[in-house]
């Protein structure tokens, strides 16, 4: 019998961020499963062919790689309607050849940011993670950024914004008066939430 199995065309679309300078490029395969990685530059992106190229394209700043999108970050000189076709078209024919995201000798930067429960975790540090996980996350992501746990010290609380947060505008906006108010609902231990540098 022979084996007809029809291939399911790659689509791409985009999504505008809060951040003026970033595009959400998502696409209908799974890029990176549940993982991220972020490059702010061509020499960081050595392992990721993928993000590699991009950086090929006038303007690129900052790529973010996460399950089934790209988020693509610009500086103030280009103009999206430049750039964005041809990003597009670019990513959609990377994903329909199968090349390589990121290669096996990619290690991710040693960052001491993360949302995974360790084991010297405090209950406080534990109670936020959940609530990162839970209620933050997921609506960061539908920007296309990721927010992680960097340290909770004295009631404040230190986050790390990537992707589209990493630089927008409105980030810090959201920062003190969403992602602040949850938490302090969620776990009054915290009383204040700010971002790393």
């Amino acid at each position: 019998m022979e084996n007809t199995t029809t291939k399911i065309p790659v689509m791409i679309y985009t999504e505008s961020t809060p951040n003026p300078n970033t595009l959400k490029f998502i696409t209908n395969k799974g890029i990176l499963v549940n993982d991220t990685a972020e490059f702010l530059n061509k020499e960081e992106a050595k392992e990721a062919p993928l993000a590699e190229a991009l950086f090929d394209f006038n303007g690129v700043t900052n790529v973010f790689i996460s399950n089934n999108y790209i988020s693509v970050s610009k500086s103030d000189e280009f103009l999206w309607t430049e750039i964005m076709i041809p990003i597009k078209d670019f990513i959609k024919h990377y994903i329909e050849a199968g090349k390589t995201i990121i290669t096996d000798k990619y290690v991710k930067p040693t960052r001491n940011a993360t949302n995974n429960i360790g084991d010297d975790d405090t209950d406080v540090e534990i109670r936020i993670k959940k609530v990162l996980d839970k209620y933050v996350k997921p609506a960061v992501e539908m920007d296309g950024g990721n927010i992680s746990f960097v340290r909770f010290e004295e009631g404040k609380l230190t986050l790390q914004l990537q992707g589209s947060c990493s630089g927008c505008p409105s980030s810090m906006v959201t920062l003190k008066q969403g992602i602040e108010n949850i938490m302090k609902r969620f776990v009054p231990d915290v009383t204040e939430v700010v971002a790393e540098n």
